[in-house]
């Protein structure tokens, strides 16, 4: 009888002491970190399935995971799936960046405006010489060759990310493909995940494509400066990002599905926005549902969000990170706060 208590008592704990996740590469760098500095603080074992944030989406309505990644907010019909039973819950900032893949600029930086940028992914501009990139690019050599479009071919949260950043600013994109994470694109060529658009960039020279900043980074791609709504070019940095989010101040009852794609202000990088993981507000399963909350307060933590900075992701405000702390207080589990 003792030993039949003592499995219990070993196995019991065990097994809500694991979970899984699935969804958004955008932050998968900054969660593979988290979770397994948390797993060593307190073996918890969180196991995170990068696919992109529309199979995250998918798999959080199916219920075959304990939370969902996305870059992009769920949408009404969405919510509607899971009958409203979701939190949106912000976990860092990042930006989305355009990389391309042109030698012969050697040192030289490209610059490209909201107009530019949307008339390239609209298959308008197919060259690199084109008199409209020259003209924002004086004292580069541009190359006499084709443009080479790539973009995401999975259901993506990056791609939300850009595809709102360009109905904001274009209104023929806006009403020819519109924003959602996943559209059909006019031109280009298609890779699956962050990772597989930055290898397309990186073997085809002439490419032109969109990632998350630390893609970039992590694999030496230059990324383009962009001209802001300010009027300003602004390269893709955490003080940047930061600047974005500041523009936009939440209030208490917030469901957290803002953009702040095109903010406002003279240093703010033009395609940032917030990463989020979702989660049950009243789940079945209270042991799980406690070791979720107890992460996610974890990761609000300094010594959570000071790892984002190194990765090339900007932490939450502070307020937006109080506003998430509020939030995993009304977490339930059956009806009842979770203990």
């Amino acid at each position: 009888m003792r030993s039949l208590l003592f499995a219990f008592l070993m196995t019991t704990p065990l097994a809500a002491q694991s979970l899984t996740g699935a969804g958004a590469t955008f932050p998968y760098p900054i969660y593979s970190k988290w979770f397994d500095a948390y797993a060593r603080k307190t073996r918890v074992q969180i196991n995170y399935q990068s696919i992109g944030s529309g199979g995250g989406i998918r798999q959080f309505v199916q219920g075959t995971v304990d939370f969902g990644a996305t870059d992009g907010p769920m949408s009404e019909i969405q919510l509607a799936a899971v009958k409203g039973n979701v939190v949106h819950l912000p976990t860092v900032l990042g930006a989305v960046v355009l990389s391309y893949n042109l030698p012969s600029l050697g040192a030289g930086r490209l610059k490209l405006n909201a107009p530019l940028i949307a008339d390239i992914f609209l298959g308008k501009i197919t060259r690199w010489d084109h008199p409209r990139i020259a003209a924002l690019n004086p004292g580069l050599t541009l190359p006499k060759t084709d443009l080479i479009v790539v973009h995401r071919s999975d259901g993506s949260g990056t791609t939300f990310v850009f595809v709102d950043y360009l109905s904001k600013v274009s209104p023929e994109w806006r009403s020819r493909v519109g924003s959602a994470t996943s559209v059909s694109w006019p031109t280009g060529l298609g890779g699956k995940g962050n990772e597989g658009v930055t290898q397309q960039i990186k073997q085809l020279e002439g490419s032109i494509g969109y990632v998350e900043l630390v893609y970039a980074l992590s694999n030496q791609l230059p990324v383009v400066l962009v001209r802001n709504s300010a009027g300003q070019f602004v390269e893709p940095s955490l003080e940047a990002v930061t600047a974005a989010a500041a523009g936009t101040k939440l209030g208490k009852d917030t469901d957290f599905r803002v953009s702040i794609t095109d903010a406002v202000g003279p240093k703010s990088y033009p395609i940032a926005s917030y990463t989020w993981l979702l989660v049950k507000a009243d789940t079945p399963d209270a042991a799980k549902g406690k070791v979720l909350r107890d992460f996610l307060a974890w990761m609000l933590t300094a010594e959570a969000q000071q790892m984002a900075s190194g990765l090339g992701y900007a932490p939450l405000p502070g307020d937006v990170a109080a506003l998430v702390r509020e939030r995993l207080k009304t977490l339930k589990a059956g009806g009842k706060p979770l203990a």
